[in-house]
């Protein structure tokens, strides 16, 4: 509104000059309407209205002239700038102009006090302005309790919402406490409420006290609560940052005494110590900017800031990081050999890939070396064949197991900005190391989970390729770090599991189980000796001779690796311990028999002959994570109406190999001698016993066939043989997997034929020479290579019949 003392004001008693015609006078019921846009005017309230339109100031004038009051009647719609009659609402405000002030910029404005609230008639024509016919509306008298009770409450939150308000009119309170009519309160609270022009309507055409004030009740509550919180937030904001600038000023209040005392050498000492540890620390060049830079903002920090603890953690881990390029040391092949040799009974094949891969880094030492990936059931000395090659080569050996990581910053770090923020695994790894050129096991990389939180075999990527890992940017350090120089290796029981992108960029070296043979030259050298020392005995105390160790490999483990077998021979060792403890033995020699009085009863058969010595039943071979095995095939005839039935938990795959065998066997039921009329008359039912193992897999297909064949026929499975691989249609042995680990599990079961498929004839070499000296092979181009060598022939009885 335009300053009173700069503008030309027209009082009431001076109306502007006439100009034109002379107007006809108004009806004694009629009344100069001004049309407002966005705004509503209401009874017993003063209130400044400008006016721009020529229809509003023809009427204003005119009002002040005659000395008329006005009728303050709002738009329906804000955007008419020539309003008619069907433009306005029907319930206005009749006002008396108190004044009417005229600005140095041609703007008119009026200040206007409510009379009574009025409703429309009719308008009439023959002005230049709007005149309509009107009915006064008189405010209703206070009745009851319901009406006075709502007006303490609407003045209560009136009064609190006059205190919340920033910018609330002078004397605004002191109007409200002093109103004693509740329809009065109503209309000054609309008023001043910031509501919209629709709701301000509203209130004005509620005559009815009771529904009136619960209206402005309702709409006042809702302005209130925001206003509340406002306070809420600006109080709180206010308070924080009060505390803060209070901090300050007690830190520098603090540094100034430490200063005058001569109490801050303590700092001072500190920084310096860090200076020193950044120039020996041999950082790149971007590295040694950052951390400089870091330092110059903790010394200007006081000790007591936030921030001092969280910078000073963060130059320790870069000035404790391994920077400088390690000196570079000679690779003894021959001890390398001698090393692994020591370490390891057989795995020759392993070793031999193992001492190229040394050569390769002695001959090239700057080179980019792959990344090797031992693969194979448990405890077959996947990790330990790290270690033997850190000893090989010198160096320091640090592990980091990735088994349930699911985080990807358990990988590559944590952003500074987190509380306890840390770097990555792989970096912790190093300065554990404290070397760059160091020997890391990745153990357990098929374990590698996946959550919210991200992939991190998605950041191994990184990590795993010599063409990008010379840049590894840990998410804490923020600087890159140069793993070029550590030597890899990675461990997993099951290659399935590890995503294509990052098995890719590693070089599979599969570790087979061990033979029964392997197990015990490996008791005889490595496992007794610990066991022995693990339990506190010597060998002139405690004797175990060979015949107990292979008791133990044979009737009490049946695993792929080593570590049951040893905590078997720490049992009895134990055993005999308590007796030297007692006193009652100075030496304890274990054989054969001792076996059975600690362990008990054997746990484990060689069942094969028992089990295919009635038609129907077939040994197969199998693969598991923790290596090969075996499983028995059991078929068996009953009346029925021709069905196939499939127990022992047998996946879809298998399902269908059993399918397919039987389809086989019905297609060649004439030339095997069986009657195709029996199949319509009978049901045929399939288990695999361990039914509470899941198994699955194609590769059974030749032990399904033979087994149906041998119940059909008569002939029984030759209980020496064992078999695998994947059948046809049309007859013929398909290839399968796992060729090596099955034949090692037949060689320790006491098999001691093996029939596999022909094309697998490649993965011949890859079977170990001592389980291969065991057993007599069979390649099996057809199901009727594996009927000839695999049943049979008919006792001389059952042909005669």
């Amino acid at each position: 509104m335009t300053d009173l003392a700069d503008s030309k004001m027209i009082d009431t008693g001076e109306a502007p000059a006439a100009t034109g015609p002379r107007l006809p006078d108004l009806p004694a019921d009629a009344l100069i309407i001004v049309p407002v846009r966005n705004f509503v005017m209401f009874p017993e309230v003063v209130m400044p209205l400008a006016i721009g339109r020529p229809v509003s100031i023809n009427a204003a004038q005119a009002a002040v002239r005659e000395s008329l009051p006005v009728g303050v009647l709002t738009q329906r719609d804000a955007e008419a700038k020539e309003p008619g009659p069907l433009d306005m609402h029907r319930t206005g405000t009749i006002a008396n102009v108190l004044r009417y002030i005229t600005g140095p910029d041609e703007t008119h404005h009026l200040i206007v006090q409510g009379e009574a609230r009025f409703r429309i008639v009719e308008f009439l024509d023959g002005w230049p302005f709007l005149v309509a016919r009107i009915e006064r509306i008189e405010e209703p008298a206070p009745e009851g309790a319901e009406v006075e009770a709502r007006f303490i409450n609407l003045r209560n939150q009136a009064l609190e919402t006059v205190s919340l308000l920033p910018q609330a009119p002078q004397g605004l309170a002191d109007a409200i406490r002093t109103i004693a009519a509740p329809g009065a309160l109503a209309d000054l609270t609309a008023a001043y409420l910031d509501i919209g022009t629709d709701d301000k309507q509203g209130i004005l055409e509620t005559i009815a006290l009771q529904p009136r004030l619960d209206r402005v009740m309702t709409l006042l509550a809702q302005r209130l609560e925001v206003l509340r919180l406002s306070a809420e937030i600006g109080k709180g904001v206010q308070e924080k940052l009060g505390n803060r600038q209070r901090e300050h000023l007690l830190r520098e209040q603090m540094a100034e005494i430490q200063r005058q005392l001569g109490e801050d050498d303590g700092n001072s000492a500190e920084i310096a110590e860090l200076k020193e540890a950044i120039a020996k620390a041999g950082m790149p060049e971007e590295v040694e900017k950052q951390a400089t830079k870091e330092l110059r903002r903790l010394e200007r920090m006081p000790d007591g800031a936030a921030e001092h603890g969280i910078i000073r953690t963060y130059l320790d881990w870069l000035t404790e990081l391994p920077w400088k390029l390690p000196e570079h040391k000679e690779i003894d092949i021959a001890q390398a050999r001698a090393q692994l040799d020591a370490d390891h009974y057989g795995l020759e094949k392993i070793k031999t890939r193992i001492i190229e891969y040394l050569a390769v880094r002695k001959l090239a030492p700057e080179g980019k070396a792959p990344i090797l990936c031992f693969a194979g059931p448990p405890g077959v000395g996947k990790t330990s064949l790290g270690q033997s090659i850190a000893k090989a080569m010198g160096r320091e050996f640090v592990r980091v197991s990735l088994g349930g990581v699911h985080d990807e910053a358990e990988v590559r770090g944590h952003r500074r900005t987190y509380i306890g923020a840390l770097p990555g695994n792989i970096i912790q790894a190093i300065r554990k190391a404290g070397t760059r050129d160091c020997v890391m096991m990745l153990d357990e990389i098929d374990k590698l989970g996946r959550g919210i939180q991200g992939d991190p075999s998605a950041a191994m990527l990184e990590v795993l390729d010599p063409e990008q890992n010379g840049t590894f940017r840990d998410n804490y350090l923020g600087v890159p770090f140069d793993l070029s120089r550590v030597v890899f290796i990675a461990t997993a029981n099951m290659l399935d599991t590890i995503p294509g992108p990052l098995r890719d960029r590693m070089e599979v070296i599969s570790l087979p189980g061990y033979t029964e043979e392997e197990k015990l030259h490996i008791a005889q050298r490595y496992l007794v000796r610990r066991q022995l020392e693990a339990n506190g005995v010597t060998e002139a105390q405690v004797e175990i001779d060979d015949a107990a160790l292979q008791a133990i490999i044979s009737y009490y483990t049946r695993e792929a690796g080593v570590r049951n077998l040893e905590r078997e021979i720490g049992k009895v060792i134990r055993h005999a311990a308590v007796r030297i403890a007692e006193g009652s033995a100075t030496h304890v020699a274990i054989g054969d028999a001792d076996v059975t009085e600690v362990l008990g009863g054997r746990i484990f058969e060689d069942e094969v002959a028992q089990r295919t010595s009635v038609p129907g039943v077939s040994t197969g071979l199998a693969w598991t994570p923790v290596g090969g095995g075996i499983l028995f095939i059991e078929a068996t005839r009953m009346p029925g109406s021709g069905r196939l039935i499939l127990t022992g938990q047998l996946g879809d795959v298998m399902k269908e190999s059993a399918q397919a065998a039987l389809s086989l066997v019905k297609s060649r039921a004439a030339a095997l001698g069986i009657d195709t009329a029996s199949f319509e008359r009978s049901d045929i039912h399939v288990h695999v016993p361990a039914g509470a193992t899941p198994k699955d897999g194609p590769s059974a297909g030749v032990a399904m066939y033979l087994a149906l064949t041998s119940l059909l026929t008569g002939r029984t499975v030759r209980s020496d043989t064992a078999m695998t691989g994947e059948i046809s249609l049309r007859g013929l042995v398909l290839p399968v997997g796992g060729i090596k680990e099955k034949v090692v599990a037949a060689a320790g079961a006491g098999i001691t034929r093996v029939m596999l498929p022909a094309r697998n004839r490649r993965d011949y070499d890859d079977i170990p020479a001592n389980a291969r000296e065991k057993l007599e092979f069979v390649w099996l181009e057809k199901v009727e290579d594996a009927m000839e060598h695999g049943l049979d022939p008919l006792p001389a009885d059952a042909a005669a019949g």
